[in-house]
């Protein structure tokens, strides 16, 4: 387990300032890079990086939201870094003799499906095969599961499979929605439609290529896929842990209760409207709320609201929060080595995003921690 503060790229508020340890964050051009979308009519013009590699914002950019001119994440290819191995030995989870199972959560998945099925396995909760084998465990997902990866779709599809097989096993496989989710969805629903972003012209397709959309994906999307993110929840308590996608207090704006965050947000999409499901998107892109001076004050405005004494988050790498790639001292020699969630905001948050779009680890957390 590890401590310290946060920092992040774009996408963050008003009041939270970026640390001077990460200025120099780079942010390598998508549509320079081989993959799906590297070439053809759709793809989107590479930003000119400023000073630290950022993009630079349109004039009267609101300093709280986003635009598809800035990638919410800066990304580095997995051969630039050092992969953490993951030994996927399967062990059976413990089944206590009464009340529910053991209570698991998964952090973002983007895509790598091998990487989640191997980090399952490595905690007893799907066989060889892939199948549910954990019986009443419960198992959380905090979103994201397409976008810079190579399967997407296939994660939603094993997500769904296991949501069924842990059922009939009197467990549970259930999902939260991530940025990304909202992401998918605007770009099929909306496409090139404009939307106003605050910036000038914004779309959802840019947006989505420009945080790594998946032709692959968007080529597999079927309805029942569409359906399934659309009814996501956004927030969920579980024995005193407050499950979140995003660090952020913006949910606060769609709700008193976490009943009425999820009705508010299935509303919204159900509206199909395409400026609403952007603000929705552009709030849910935020990040930060939790770290530096008043982080862990924003950490107790959410959970007393919403009850819980511990959050749990994705969204923001880890790696990226301890500064432990793209620092000002250069030295990349090394990737990222993430060994298990990062605590901080004194003690009330867990971070669950390993980074495993830049070689990191896909980390899946028994709950609660063991210090």
């Amino acid at each position: 387990m590890v401590e310290g503060s946060m920092t992040q790229g774009a996408g963050q508020g008003p009041d939270v300032e970026r640390t001077a340890t990460l200025r120099d964050f780079r942010v390598p051009a998508y549509m320079n890079e081989t993959g799906p979308y590297a070439q053809g009519s759709h793809a989107v013009e590479p930003v000119p990086p400023t000073e630290g590699g950022y993009p630079v914002a349109a004039e009267g950019y609101p300093e709280d939201g986003y635009t598809p001119t800035e990638r919410d994440l800066p990304v580095i290819k997995r051969g630039d870094t050092l992969q953490a191995s993951v030994d996927p030995v399967p062990a059976p989870v413990p089944q206590p003799a009464t009340g529910p199972g053991p209570l698991f959560v998964v952090g973002d998945v983007h895509g790598y499906l091998d990487q989640l099925v191997a980090a399952l396995q490595e905690q007893g909760l799907v066989d060889s095969a892939g199948h549910w084998c954990a019986g009443t465990a419960r198992l959380w997902f905090l979103g994201d599961f397409t976008d810079r990866g190579p399967d997407g779709i296939g994660v939603i599809d094993l997500v769904m499979r296991l949501s069924a097989e842990a059922a009939a096993a009197g467990g549970y496989c259930k999902a939260l929605m991530g940025n990304h989710e909202l992401l998918l969805l605007g770009a099929r629903r909306f496409g090139d439609t404009p939307v106003n972003s605050g910036a000038g012209t914004a779309t959802f397709q840019a947006a989505w290529l420009l945080n790594g959309g998946q032709k692959s994906d968007m080529d597999r999307l079927q309805d029942h896929h569409l359906q399934w993110m659309a009814r996501l929840d956004a927030v969920e308590e579980v024995d005193g842990y407050l499950l979140v996608h995003s660090d952020t207090t913006a949910y606060l704006d769609y709700g008193d209760s976490i009943e009425e965050v999820n009705d508010n947000v299935r509303e919204a999409l159900t509206r199909n409207d395409a400026d609403e499901v952007w603000d929705l998107f552009r709030k849910f892109t935020k990040r930060f709320s939790f770290r530096d001076e008043g982080g862990a004050d924003a950490v107790r405005s959410l959970l007393d609201t919403y009850g819980g004494t511990r959050i749990v988050h994705g969204h923001s790498p880890i790696p990226y929060l301890l500064g432990e790639v793209g620092s000002e001292d250069g030295d990349e020699s090394t990737g990222p080595v993430v060994a298990g969630p990062h605590v901080y905001a004194d003690g009330l948050a867990i971070a669950m995003d390993g980074g495993v779009t830049m070689a990191g680890k896909l980390l899946v957390q028994q709950l609660p921690l063991d210090n």
